[in-house]
């Protein structure tokens, strides 16, 4: 998957990027299982998606509109996933984040 879609690569670079910061802010047990869960749901979305995608190409090599609009939907739900990885991220390391920039000014 990491080799032959482009978004894996930028999900790769997020969850490592959101793992330093959670390392560096020392999350709680608790907190790390959130994120470890938000991290699992985009990366289980994406290979869900891919995985469609290589199907719907083998069972209609040519374009077909309903094909395309699958594969909207599936991606949708990778867009889904990850805005709600996001808003999890948030919840977590915003306050973290605050206190910090408030130490640092």
């Amino acid at each position: 998957m990491v080799k032959s879609q482009h978004n894996a690569w930028l999900h790769a670079s997020a969850s490592i990027l959101v793992m330093l910061v959670a390392a560096f802010f020392r999350l709680s047990p608790g907190e790390w299982c959130w994120m470890v869960i938000a991290i699992m749901a985009v990366w289980t979305a994406e290979a869900l998606n891919t995985a469609f995608e290589f199907l719907a190409d083998v069972a209609s090599p040519e374009f077909h509109p309903l094909v395309e609009k699958a594969k909207d939907v599936a991606a949708g739900a990778v867009l889904i996933s990850a805005g709600g990885s996001v808003v999890i991220a948030l919840l977590i390391l915003g306050p973290y984040v605050l206190r910090f920039l408030s130490l640092v000014e």
